[in-house]
């Protein structure tokens, strides 16, 4: 019998970082002459995640439509289709952020289904410091509803290994305070301090997935009324953009000035950013900006460097705090506005937003 392909999933709220993290998971495995395939995830498709994993090599499957729990089998199918084309040693999963209960409805029945094919790993959950310190804390405005806040605080408490992301962007003492809370709220919960951006502390977090998974005897409980609720709460929208333009222009320019437009535009509304990611490409180049929270500065995660061009495209991921419909048409007048700046010609060529459904899950175990 063939050696079990090595199924690593990694979890997170929106913004906490799972992209660029599994980005250079992949990168480590591949330095160990090991094949590895990577799984997106999403409500709706035109995914940035997806295009800027593709952009940089990787082989990529994307589920869309729903979360992985409520389509086990579309996850199943991409990773079968994967391992035909690909021959992976390891597939690499990254759910929608605002996905709960994975133990449950993905490791478990996994393990209990397909257990000879696939060797799940420990299950590693990211947490954004912008975020967590805020909720975890209980003090002041936290940003959130308590529904959605219920569904972050699972997503920590289901996980084999709490990670905190983005550590270049504490001092020490802010450090100090966000692992004590989370060890407050989560008791003898293994830890991780890591920078996705830096590679700082990835070497831990390798050692953590790399263990056998634990044996999951008892599954926490989920009010899937409140999780349901929770993520209702969230306005959902992918759009994917073409820009013209008969002179050059920059484009990690023109992508950050549509962030920051939008920042602005959320604060003015008051609808608290769970995470816009945004990507412009053209046939040769990409650069990527995020915001992961009202309280951050848009980050150009992936520039170009100062490139500049007279046609490319611009796709689009908002989850925010608001109405389906107000968020789009705050997305549309940022768009618009910053085109007309520019001089650019803009074409909207497809455009989602909604509110992500109830959760169903194909399966749920309730012992292992």
């Amino acid at each position: 019998m063939s050696q079990p392909i090595r199924f690593v999933m990694l979890g997170g709220f929106l913004g906490a970082g799972k992209t660029t993290t599994l980005a250079r998971l992949a990168r480590h495995y591949q330095s160990q002459g090991k094949n590895v395939v990577i799984v997106t995830n999403d409500q709706a498709d035109h995914l940035v995640d997806t295009h800027l994993l593709r952009n940089q090599g990787f082989d990529v499957g994307e589920v869309a439509g729903s979360c992985f729990c409520c389509n086990f089998d579309g996850l199943v199918g991409q990773m079968e289709s994967l391992s035909q084309a690909h021959r992976p040693d390891v597939i690499l999963a990254e759910p929608v952020g605002s996905c709960t209960d994975l133990i449950a409805t993905i490791a478990v029945p996994m393990m209990q289904l397909l257990g000879e094919r696939f060797e799940v790993a420990p299950y590693a959950v990211l947490l954004k410091p912008s975020h967590g310190q805020k909720i975890l804390s209980g003090v002041g405005q936290r940003g959130f509803s308590p529904n959605a806040e219920y569904i972050f605080r699972k997503q920590l408490e289901e996980a084999d290994v709490v990670v905190i992301n983005r550590i270049d962007e504490l001092d020490p003492s802010q450090r100090r305070l966000l692992e004590t809370n989370v060890e407050k709220n989560f008791p003898e919960r293994p830890i991780v301090a890591m920078s996705a951006k830096t590679g700082d502390g990835l070497d831990d977090l390798i050692r953590h997935i790399e263990q056998p998974a634990p044996k999951h005897n008892l599954f926490m409980e989920v009010d899937y009324d409140v999780y349901a609720d929770g993520e209702a709460e969230l306005g959902w929208l992918n759009a994917t953009t073409a820009w013209q333009h008969s002179e050059p222009i920059d484009l990690d320019q023109t992508l950050t000035a549509v962030l920051n437009d939008l920042k602005d535009q959320f604060a003015a509304a008051d609808a608290e950013v769970a995470h816009v990611k945004a990507i412009v490409q053209t046939d040769s180049d990409s650069a990527v900006a995020n915001l992961v929270s009202n309280d951050s500065d848009v980050a150009l995660s992936m520039p170009t460097g100062g490139l500049a061009a007279t046609s490319f495209r611009m796709v689009v991921n908002a989850r925010v705090a608001i109405a389906p419909e107000t968020l789009e048409s705050i997305v549309q007048r940022s768009l618009k506005q910053v085109a007309d700046q520019t001089g650019a010609q803009l074409s909207v060529e497809s455009i989602q937003s909604f509110r992500p459904g109830r959760p169903v899950p194909t399966h749920r175990a309730t012992s292992s």
